[in-house]
């Protein structure tokens, strides 16, 4: 599973992004796909999970602001960011969770200025 993610920039706080994760390769069964991000000089932190069926998780931090959404027709999932605040800025990351195993992409980085 090759994972690639879009949508990063810099935005000024109040703004919104929608990063998009696009999945290439074997796919099938999927089980989670999930949106982490990582400040610097701080740990990843798990943001959001979309189930095959659709089934999602948001972290009480984000939530009300952040929404996960997927297009299986694109083989894509989405992160729509709403309200974004300079705490937001960090790298952002897509994961895969097949059969056990996590498969991650590149990273996009999200800058909120104030």
């Amino acid at each position: 599973v090759q994972l690639q993610a879009s949508g990063g920039g810099l935005v000024q706080a109040g703004g919104s992004l929608r990063l998009s994760c696009v999945a290439s390769g074997n796919i099938f069964s999927i089980d989670y796909m999930h949106w982490y991000r990582q400040a610097p000089g701080k740990e990843r932190e798990f943001l959001a999970r979309i189930s095959s069926g659709g089934t999602t998780i948001i972290v009480d931090s984000v939530k009300g602001r952040f929404t996960i959404s997927r297009d299986d027709a694109e083989n894509a999932v989405y992160l729509q960011m709403n309200s974004l605040k300079p705490e937001d800025t960090a790298v952002y990351y897509c994961n895969a969770l097949k059969a056990g195993k996590m498969y991650w992409g590149q990273g996009t980085q999200v800058t909120v200025s104030s």
